[in-house]
């Protein structure tokens, strides 16, 4: 039996985002473990599928029981894993999840599909060789401003791309941070709306971006720095 790592499209419509393959393996299964039920169940009913006789359990629901949730598979049923949009384990729930089904001898397999991570990284034209996800930064303006010094730091001595993001109505001021923070050489890339026909990819030195401005608003943005 397989556990299926499933990505959601970040926007828009399953075929869009999704292979034809992958829809049709997620068309077989029957039962997941999701981050959200509310989403899982628009994603899985918009490719078809019959929502209401399908098992969807939330991860957060039984946090403490990540072997219970792999009940599906240890009755010879193949189980799939579901982010609220991209990709699942990524900047999301479920690398606990997989690394049970790991750790009981469960095949696990990675569906194609979209990844906001990746896809900014692409966009960006940034330094692709050598990244790291920070993920979340700190909310307090010293922690976050201290923390942006050092990745700045560390993308400078590492030649390394440093990715974080933020939750979508704090995200100009995180803008606001990294403008203030760094040097005014470094690259800042905003990728927000991936997919969407609101997508905007922009990447300026820093000094740039202070002087001409930009809103980001109340979107789903990954940011990403490169400073030289």
């Amino acid at each position: 039996m397989i556990l299926y790592a499933i990505p959601t499209p970040l926007g828009g419509e399953p075929s869009a985002a999704l292979p034809a393959g992958a829809i049709g393996i997620v068309r077989d299964l029957q039962d997941f473990v999701v981050e959200n039920a509310k989403s899982a169940r628009a994603f899985l009913g918009s490719i078809g599928m019959p929502v209401r006789e399908l098992r969807i359990v939330e991860i957060e629901k039984e946090h403490e029981r990540e072997a219970d949730l792999l009940r599906p598979l240890r009755e010879g049923r193949s189980l799939g894993l579901l982010s609220e949009a991209g990709c699942p384990a990524i900047a999301d729930p479920g690398a606990a999840i997989v690394e049970a089904a790991h750790r009981e001898g469960f095949r696990v397999v990675p569906l194609v599909g979209p990844s906001s991570v990746v896809l900014a990284l692409m966009a960006s034209g940034l330094q692709g060789q050598r990244f790291a996800f920070c993920g979340y930064l700190p909310r307090e303006a010293p922690e976050r401003e201290k923390r942006i010094r050092q990745l700045e730091k560390r993308s400078r001595d590492e030649d390394e791309t440093q990715i974080f993001i933020e939750t979508p109505y704090r995200n100009d001021a995180l803008l606001g941070a990294v403008l203030k923070a760094c040097h005014p050489g470094t690259q800042l890339c905003v990728a927000a709306d991936l997919t969407l026909q609101s997508e905007s990819i922009q990447t300026r030195t820093v000094a740039t971006w202070r002087k001409l401005g930009s809103a980001i608003g109340k979107r789903p943005a990954v940011f990403l720095l490169l400073a030289r």
